[in-house]
């Protein structure tokens, strides 16, 4: 009997841990902050998002990312929740930020995971009056889990940079909910001329095309995890460099 009540119990625990494992999620990081102490650490950063990082649904809530988030800017728009448990200042409570910025050296690289947070995220990470005892403390370790962005309300952004020509076209993609982040950005010219067309990736969110451009142009999305989606005429006739378009859709 005993012998058969313990082989239960092994099995019961065998199973509890199984359920409990795909909750456990959470994986250890470093974090530092940069920019002003209640800022979003430096207008635009190397995704280009300018001010934008200020402005909702940012609303300087960003993390610039060491090399294995900011992944050569395929990392830019992704987001993330960080919590600090270790330093008596801590809440303990989850934060959710995006990555907008590169941090290449220092401790971002010496981590194998760092956020380099912006001051107003790293002191949300406090307890309720001690944001800027955290904030002194300088660098601290973190725990992070890669999230869904939850932009409600927002449709993904087309900002038409200022080198833009009729034979050329580069924009920069913002507010792309779930994911966040993309792995591939395609174009279809007025009436669907020539199918879809491959972006190349020009630098941290900003995605181009090389070749005579005849709006309206619609631009196609693929997300990190390989979802689609189609802002249909997003870029209209007579559109100009600097402008912003945004479109009808987010995943």
């Amino acid at each position: 009997m005993a012998s058969w009540l313990s082989s239960v119990l092994v099995a019961a625990l065998a199973c509890l841990l199984l359920l409990l494992r795909p909750c456990s999620s959470w994986s250890d990081a470093g974090a530092t902050w940069y920019g002003p102490a209640n800022g979003a650490g430096t207008d635009g950063g190397a995704c280009g998002y300018q001010r934008d990082v200020e402005l909702p649904p940012f609303s300087a809530m960003v993390t610039a990312g060491g090399p294995s988030i900011y992944q050569d800017g395929k990392g830019c728009g992704a987001c993330y929740q960080v919590k600090c448990m270790d330093n008596p200042a801590c809440s303990g409570n989850p934060v959710t930020v995006v990555v907008t910025d590169q941090c290449p050296g220092g401790p971002c690289a010496a981590d194998r995971v760092h956020f380099d947070l912006s001051g107003k995220a790293f002191g949300a990470l406090a307890k309720p009056g001690l944001a800027g005892s955290l904030r002194n403390v300088g660098n601290i370790k973190v725990q992070f889990n890669r999230v869904a962005c939850n932009w409600h309300g927002v449709n993904v952004a087309f900002r038409v940079d200022a080198g833009s020509n009729p034979n050329y076209l580069a924009v920069l993609v913002e507010d792309e909910a779930g994911d966040g982040n993309l792995s591939a950005v395609e174009l279809q010219q007025r009436g669907g001329a020539g199918g879809w067309a491959p972006m190349q990736r020009s630098w941290g969110a900003t995605w181009k095309y090389n070749g005579a451009v005849k709006a309206p142009v619609s631009i196609r999305l693929t997300s990190s995890s390989g979802k689609k989606l189609v802002a249909a005429n997003v870029i209209p006739v007579g559109w100009q460099p600097g402008r912003t378009y945004r479109s009808l859709v987010n995943y």
